[in-house]
């Protein structure tokens, strides 16, 4: 199997483990979240399928994920209850594949032409972002009062 179709597999798998642990969630703020990486996953997909076609593309701006951290904000304001305990396993699980998924791509990107490395790290780079997403997830249900009067953001930074 080739790089570009193990990578739009890897992508569609995640798409589809977010929209799973999406529609299990009971707090809109959450879900949105969820649902807004299901979607980047898509938009990876998508340049992937390009790239497997040797499409020449420029390097992606993958800024849209920029209303994650208003989301967050909105979940602190309303200072609502988290309910979601139970899920921290789920986020953890999928913290480790978007480890592997830009583990994959960094080593790859060494066997593709130049045009096409710089894609393949910038999407690495993406999925660090969607690791560290999680990790605020994980922070704001294990620890909904610290989180909710502390947040720092020192995670999640300006897209």
């Amino acid at each position: 199997m080739d790089i570009y179709t193990y990578a739009m597999q890897m992508e569609k798998d995640g798409e589809l483990f977010y929209r799973e642990i999406a529609a299990q969630t009971t707090n809109t703020g959450i879900r949105n979240i969820l649902t807004m990486l299901a979607d980047a996953e898509v938009r990876h997909y998508e340049l992937f399928e390009r790239m497997k076609g040797h499409e020449t593309l420029p390097v992606p701006h993958l800024g849209y994920l920029s209303g994650i951290k208003n989301v967050f904000a909105e979940i602190r304001e309303r200072k609502r209850a988290i309910t979601n305990g139970s899920q921290v396993a789920l986020y953890k699980k999928a913290q480790d594949l978007e480890q592997k998924t830009r583990d994959f791509y960094r080593e790859k990107s060494s066997e593709v032409e130049p045009s096409q490395k710089e894609v393949l790290l910038k999407i690495a780079n993406e999925e660090q972002k969607h690791y560290d997403i999680l990790e605020n997830l994980i922070l704001m249900v294990q620890r909904p009062e610290t989180w909710l009067e502390n947040a720092e953001w020192y995670r999640l930074e300006e897209y």
